[in-house]
């Protein structure tokens, strides 16, 4: 019998480690082909520009192509979902933005994914700030004054967001907690719209990424009162945070990172890492990044999952102060 038993554990043993081989030499070689980086939104936005910006440097470290796929829809949900449905072998990744894995997860009852199970966090890579603007004929050339009119006025002022529990409708609503004052909201569907409007006047103010709404600032068409940032942006260094406003709560702004489905192996995502580091790093990157006001946010993974966790209990917060909840 117990020659039996040690026979039956032997060829268990083997099975195991025949079995375990091909997977050993697999990670070892990976990768072998074109790794897909799928992007949560439409091409254009400062999501895909981050994430075009990384493929074509750890395109280079890796020696194999990373190729960005854009499947947006559902404000980053569709894409997110892609990516945790993905096989976890490396071959699929994906991008994680503030959106996707922090206030989707606090807004949204039926999310078809888990922000935390379904991934596996391989690094930040990139925080954009965005910027609180309001129309020029707003009589406020600071936040202070114009707190202070809305105060006064409540619900003269309207905001425009992308839509009802976007990113931009979560930023505001916590504002508006935090700064004691009721704006009327305006939603629409998508940024591009919600742009024109503020544009036009028909809004009295909005929030959008920096690099976006740039180019708008210097032409006078609109006007900044605060950025979410950890510090002030060097392309508008006369607009304070909302930090040194007296509005921590508001965080520190968005960011973009990357991820895999969870059941990636470790050694998959340790290189993914150390790819992204060494693309972050090179001089033409970094230049590039500096024309979009970004800033490095490289991380280890466990660094990154402690990041997605506090935007998710930032923005529960924020959606049950607000009673933000969508189906």
């Amino acid at each position: 019998m117990a020659l039996r038993r040690n026979v039956l554990s032997t060829l268990a043993a083997c099975a195991a480690a025949a079995a375990f081989a091909p997977q050993a030499l697999a990670q070892a070689d990976y990768p072998a082909r074109p790794i897909k980086l799928i992007v949560p939104f439409a091409p254009g936005g400062s999501t895909d520009m981050v994430a075009r910006m990384l493929a074509d440097k750890m395109t280079q470290v890796l020696g194999k192509a990373v190729v960005v796929d854009n499947k947006g829809g559902a404000g980053g949900s569709l894409g997110a979902d892609a990516i945790a449905k993905a096989a976890p072998d490396g071959y699929t990744i994906g991008m994680a933005t503030v959106s996707t894995h922090g206030a989707n997860p606090a807004i949204f009852s039926k999310l078809p994914y888990d922000a935390v199970k379904d991934f596996a966090p391989i690094t930040n890579v990139m925080s954009v700030p965005s910027v609180f603007v309001v129309h020029p004929s707003v009589p406020a050339k600071t936040m202070k004054e114009f707190i202070a009119l809305a105060k006064a006025n409540p619900n003269k002022y309207t905001f425009a967001s992308p839509g009802t529990g976007s990113l931009g409708h979560a930023n505001i609503e916590n504002f508006m907690n935090l700064a004691g004052i009721q704006l009327l909201h305006v939603p629409y569907k998508g940024s591009g719209q919600a742009i024109n409007d503020a544009l036009a006047g028909q809004v009295t103010a909005m929030t959008d990424n920096l690099p976006s709404m740039l180019p708008h600032i210097k032409s006078g068409k609109m006007r900044p009162l605060a950025v979410l940032a950890h510090k002030r942006a060097d392309v508008a260094p006369d607009v304070p945070t909302y930090t040194e406003l007296g509005y921590p709560g508001m965080g520190d702004g968005g960011w973009f990172g990357l991820v895999a489905p969870a059941g990636t192996p470790k050694a998959i995502i340790d290189k993914l890492n150390a790819a992204a580091h060494k693309a972050m790093a090179m001089p033409d990157y970094l230049d590039k990044q500096k024309g979009i006001s970004g800033e490095s946010m490289g991380n280890t993974p466990e660094q990154f999952a402690k990041q997605i966790q506090t935007a998710i209990d930032r923005y529960t917060a924020v959606a049950k102060r607000a009673n933000i909840k969508l189906d």
